[in-house]
């Protein structure tokens, strides 16, 4: 992928990112890279390397049913081509996003999440209380032939009181700022797979 294919991409996230708060983007990766994703998110899943999600940082991490039932696995650089052409691409996003926005986005992190049917996560924000690193949210979708009537969409929260839906259908990548826009996943009746993520900037030290 070319820069100039790399800037039209991210052109209308910028902009929608600037203007409300959120963007959307179908289609945001290539079609083989989405399905190479998918593919590795499952192979982790059968090895049994995806891990119940916790709430909360540091000690007072707990696993929590009631509030999210994802099992996830964070990425490193190396695990797969796949992985590592993702991690690129939203290192060239975070990138766009200083240069257009001034956001002094320092790095990027982020994990496959797997959710049962069944499984939700109740309406929260991505921002810890005293850990305002996390400045802008990324949830990139891997399931081919999603359905409306399959639930499991991401709600949105809109700050004049609207919600809206976005259905994780592959190739979609939802993006929004951490600390202004609360979300919620909804049950779904089939198995629903993400790579969640988080741009993050120098911590400022919050009490």
């Amino acid at each position: 992928m070319n820069d100039i294919d790399l800037q039209d991409r991210f052109a209308n996230l910028i902009d929608d990112l600037a203007s409300q708060g959120w963007s959307l983007r179908e289609l945001f990766a290539p079609e083989v890279l989405t399905r190479e994703l998918a593919a590795e998110c499952r192979k982790r899943e059968r090895r049994g390397e995806l891990s119940a999600a916790s709430v909360g940082r540091g000690d007072a991490q707990q696993v929590q049913e009631g509030i999210r039932g994802d099992r996830i696995q964070w990425l490193e650089p190396g695990q797969s081509a796949a992985c590592d052409q993702y991690l690129q691409l939203m290192d060239e996003l975070r990138l766009t996003l200083n240069r257009e926005l001034f956001l002094g986005l320092e790095d990027f992190e982020c994990h496959f999440a797997c959710y049962e049917p069944g499984a939700f996560y109740l309406r929260h924000l991505d921002r810890f209380r005293d850990d305002d690193r996390r400045t802008v949210s990324a949830a990139f979708y891997l399931n081919d032939d999603w359905q409306v009537e399959q639930g499991g969409a991401l709600r949105l929260y809109l700050h004049d009181g609207r919600e809206h839906d976005v259905m994780p259908q592959a190739g979609t990548l939802a993006l929004f700022l951490s600390g202004d826009m609360p979300h919620e996943v909804l049950p779904a009746s089939r198995e629903r797979l993400s790579l969640t993520g988080w741009f993050r900037r120098r911590s400022t030290d919050v009490l």
